[in-house]
């Protein structure tokens, strides 16, 4: 049964630190970065409310569903935008990954492709789970292009499954990936940040 503690994660260029108030400023900068908040679709907090954002990812830690993180670049430190383990089920070895966003000036970067390794290499390699989970709205294309291409298999889509911030309903695209593809999923992302390395 796996046990998901506060851990700092750190490689591939990028630092993952357990979300706390202490990232209060610099995590709204980072959303800041693009006005992330106008996209309705997303979880990122808008101005005035990043206190209750984390305070909200520290009710989950404390109740053991979710370990949020600040994503922090590896060599300069600065705050890029936040992802967590959620969702989590000791009891079937499963977590999820989502709650992810990054700054504007940092899409289409390293980032993500940095983040989902460290995360999955911890969630397979050290927690010992069966499945990791992903999760994303019926309407962010971008982000389950994004899921995809980090190699998950789409499970399906759950209707009329969450709220949203805007109080509309929202209908779920649901992917996994199983222990058993993750050496395959491994390799394809180390191959992206090779790529990404030499477009650097």
């Amino acid at each position: 049964m796996i046990q998901v503690e506060a851990v700092t994660l750190e490689g591939h260029g990028v630092r993952l630190e357990p979300l706390s108030h202490a990232h209060h400023d610099e995590l709204a900068a980072a959303a800041a970065d693009g006005a992330l908040w106008e996209l309705w679709f997303t979880s990122v907090p808008a101005p005035g409310e990043t206190a209750s954002y984390i305070e909200s990812a520290l009710d989950g830690r404390r109740a053991g569903h979710r370990l949020a993180f600040a994503v922090r670049d590896g060599e300069t430190l600065q705050v890029l935008g936040s992802t967590s383990y959620h969702d989590i089920v000791p009891a079937i070895d499963r977590v999820e990954i989502g709650w992810t966003w990054y700054a504007q000036s940092c899409q289409r970067t390293h980032v993500n492709t940095s983040c989902k390794l460290l995360l999955l290499t911890h969630a397979f390699d050290t927690l010992g789970c069966r499945v990791v989970g992903l999760r994303t709205d019926n309407f962010n294309v971008r982000s389950q292009r994004a899921i995809e291409g980090i190699g998950a298999k789409k499970d399906g889509v759950i209707r009329r499954h969450q709220a949203r911030r805007d109080g509309t309903v929202r209908d779920t695209v649901m992917f996994s990936i199983l222990a058993e593809e993750w050496p395959d999923v491994r390799r394809h992302l180390q191959a992206r940040l090779a790529r990404h390395r030499t477009a650097r």
